[in-house]
């Protein structure tokens, strides 16, 4: 009986911190594809999953942060969805490549021409971002999400250092260390280049050790022959001296 009873408590438990604990992942958040190093370039997606059992997810909005602006924004193409990048002009201008940038991304919204994001379903929507500040540790995105009923959800409360989790987050990238390649900006044909004439030179100067070591062998074959015909010579001479004093005797 004492079994059943905890067995009993146990599920109950469990069950009661999955209702807790799942609205908690039916956020949209923002992960990147790999790292996202500061100063340097990531592709990132922000994951919107849609919450509600009659309605479809249509409109996705994501805010960009004016006070951390990133000059480069480009969405991959999804089919099914309209991709509208807006820009707008900066205050202060950014500078990148040794060029002055007066204009930076700050929403891009995606719009479904099809069904959407149907209930019991999510969807990724990725875009390739850079260079990032290095001023700061992490980037807040402010995103809306609209449903075919006309129903407007609000991603925009800012995580307050020591409360709870707000019940709408804004989707947060945090942002790693500058790596040494340039800030992270280093691409991977850059990184394949870097490794193919690393491999040609390793190549190379194996190729040199073994012609000299062939050449070595060679020249002591050479010497080794040569001793070989002087010993056997003296063999010979030696026999016949031997043979000479016998007969004079």
């Amino acid at each position: 009986m004492k079994a059943s009873r905890i067995a009993a408590v146990a599920a109950v438990t469990g069950t009661a911190v999955l209702a807790v604990s799942s609205p908690a992942f039916a956020h949209v958040s923002v992960q990147p594809e790999g790292t996202a190093a500061k100063g340097g370039y990531a592709v990132i997606d922000f994951k919107v999953p849609n919450e509600r059992d009659d309605a479809s997810t249509t409109k996705v909005e994501v805010n960009f942060p004016t006070d951390h602006p990133v000059a480069s924004v480009m969405p991959q193409p999804m089919a099914g969805w309209k991709i509208e990048v807006t820009k707008s002009k900066l205050a202060k201008p950014l500078e990148m490549h040794g060029e002055k940038i007066d204009q930076a991304v700050t929403k891009v919204t995606w719009t479904a021409e099809d069904k959407g994001i149907e209930p019991g379903y999510f969807q990724k929507f990725p875009l390739s971002v850079g260079a990032l500040p290095e001023n700061t540790d992490e980037l807040v995105f402010k995103a809306i999400q609209t449903y075919s009923n006309k129903e407007v959800v609000r991603w925009i409360e800012v995580q307050q250092e020591g409360q709870d989790e707000p019940e709408n987050p804004a989707p947060v990238l945090a942002l790693s260390a500058a790596t040494a390649d340039h800030h992270g900006s280093a691409t991977a044909e850059d990184t394949a280049a870097k490794t193919s004439a690393g491999t040609e030179t390793t190549a190379s100067d194996d190729s040199g050790s073994s012609d000299g070591s062939d050449t070595t062998a060679r020249v002591l074959g050479v010497v080794g022959i040569v001793v070989g015909a002087a010993g056997v010579a003296y063999g010979v001479l030696a026999g016949r001296r031997r043979s000479t004093t016998g007969t004079e005797a």
